[in-house]
């Protein structure tokens, strides 16, 4: 018997491949539409781009060589690419806690507005038996006007039920408190009276009559059906507003261009604050740097010095603070800062007559967090520096002390020219790694002392990280403006660390 190609394809090495990537394509394809259909745009199209990648390298003789790189390529753009093109585009609009859904979204919120249809009230009353509920409705105005509703499950599902007057309600009738238990699956029920008034709960003790506040008109306009006032997307603002300009919550999410981006050149309230920060922010990661190399190269020398005995136990103690958890040791130093009962300004206070305020002061602040960082960032610099002065030989140094050089010679000429180009990646990355510690800032100061007279909270010792997740997170919730601050941290942490690979190349070239 003849077997189709087609068929002898299947049956061959290549048909369990097509089957595995047609079924994985089928589960992406399942995960985007339904990610579109909520309203995502942008993760939907970078998922699309890269399973239609993943499919045509996987599939495609041209691409076999590329299947080894595409899981790296899959991390950096869904890890990398996508939350900085996220960030950005977000950055354009107002998105914020006021600004936090769609214009669709907000417009269902209002058509699903409810007010009183009617003067008449009904106060409630809940009856029991077994799992079935009853409640007995009561005119306010007429307490002869009593109605009964049937007998329904309560669970919190929307519930339509009719009521009748003069019905009697069976089972215990339940107390004040055991109804405010019950008041979240009330809110479900919908009561039918005689003549088709349709009641629901309209506080913790009364049912009403209730209608849409909004009806809805062309172009997302809406009318309120009891007064005729209009209210009109303003896509400038990212809310509905009256004819008079007033604002109708909550907001919806609009593109604003670069407004944010000017916030930070024109708000003198974000401008300076952001100023001050992102100066404070280089001082700190420079000043950690140096702070760390200096005090690491100094021990790592002394730990090669071949007259001092024990080395090995001091070389461990040395190490300790960097096998410590370092929210441990931040903690810590700041019990050890506390301005009133810390130990630090008991002995300062002993010895010199003083006593700093290590939390109020910013100068004072900022000097504590340097010790602390740098007492944190030592013992990695003082392990990479021992590693690296292994590597130089011991012939060098014995030249030298045939030519009568000293310490400090020996430093300057051949310690540091050859540990250099090493070290100049670390110490970039170690900058980088600095300008964004949020961890160190949020644990030991949470950015105080604050800064007076700006529009968004600002602290003397917050990092560009912080003052970005403050503005995020905390006071106010501007999302767009936060993705503004991000970029630009993104920006300079690029430029700068692409100076310092600039001029490390220029300077293993010489």
């Amino acid at each position: 018997m003849t077997i189709p190609a087609n068929v002898r394809s299947l049956l061959s090495g290549n048909g369990p491949k097509w089957a595995l990537v047609a079924l994985i394509d089928l589960a992406l394809l399942y995960v985007i539409a339904l990610l579109y259909f909520q309203g995502e745009v942008l993760f939907p199209l970078t998922l699309l781009v890269l399973g239609s990648l993943g499919t045509w390298i996987f599939t495609s003789k041209h691409g076999y060589s590329y299947r080894y790189v595409y899981p790296c390529l899959l991390g950096i753009m869904m890890f990398i690419v996508f939350p900085l093109v996220y960030t950005f585009s977000i950055s354009f609009t107002n998105y914020g806690s006021a600004n936090i859904l769609s214009l669709e979204r907000v417009k269902e919120i209002h058509l699903n507005k409810q007010v009183k249809n009617g003067e008449h009230t009904y106060t409630l009353a809940l009856f029991q038996q077994n799992d079935q509920f009853q409640l007995q409705l009561t005119d306010k105005n007429d307490k002869d006007s009593i109605y009964t509703s049937d007998a329904f499950v309560l669970n919190g599902d929307p519930v339509e039920v009719n009521a009748h007057s003069g019905a009697d309600a069976e089972g215990n009738k339940l107390s004040m408190r055991e109804v405010v238990q019950q008041r979240s699956a009330l809110g479900s029920v919908a009561v039918t009276l005689a003549g088709d008034t349709r009641l629901v709960m309209s506080s913790l003790r009364e049912f009403s009559a209730m209608a849409p506040q909004y009806r809805e008109e062309k172009n997302d306009i809406l009318v309120e059906i009891k007064t005729g006032k209009v209210i009109r997307p303003d896509m400038t603002t990212g809310f509905y507003v009256t004819d008079s300009g007033e604002r109708v919550a909550p907001g919806f999410s609009v593109y604003v261009g670069g407004e944010n981006y000017e916030r930070l050149v024109n708000d003198k309230g974000i401008r300076e604050p952001f100023f001050k920060i992102f100066v404070w922010t280089v001082v700190f990661s420079a000043g950690s740097v140096l702070f760390c190399l200096v005090i690491g190269l100094l021990l790592a020398n002394l730990m090669q010095w071949e007259p001092l005995k024990e080395r090995a136990i001091y070389r461990v103690l040395l190490i300790l603070p960097y096998a410590v958890p370092a929210f441990i040791s931040i903690l810590i130093f700041k019990g050890l800062f506390n301005q009133n009962f810390g130990e630090i300004n008991m002995i300062l206070e002993g010895l010199f007559g003083i006593s700093p305020e290590w939390m109020t002061d910013p100068t004072f602040a900022r000097t504590m967090i340097l010790i602390v960082n740098t007492w944190l960032g030592y013992p990695y610099m003082m392990i990479v520096c021992m590693g690296l002065l292994k590597a130089i030989p011991d012939d060098l140094y014995e030249a030298s002390a045939i030519d009568g050089a000293n310490p400090i010679h020996n430093l300057l000429y051949i310690t540091l020219p050859n540990i250099a180009k090493p070290l100049a990646p670390i110490l970039i990355a170690s900058f980088a790694f600095n300008f964004n510690n949020f961890v160190l800032i949020d644990l030991l100061t949470a950015g105080g002392p604050m800064m007076a007279g700006t529009t968004t909270e600002a602290g003397f010792t917050d990092l560009l990280v912080n003052f970005t997740f403050r503005t995020a997170f905390v006071a106010g919730q501007d999302f767009g403006l936060a993705s503004a601050i991000a970029t630009m941290i993104f920006l300079i942490v690029g430029f700068i660390s692409w100076v310092n690979l600039r001029a490390t190349r220029s300077s293993q070239e010489y």
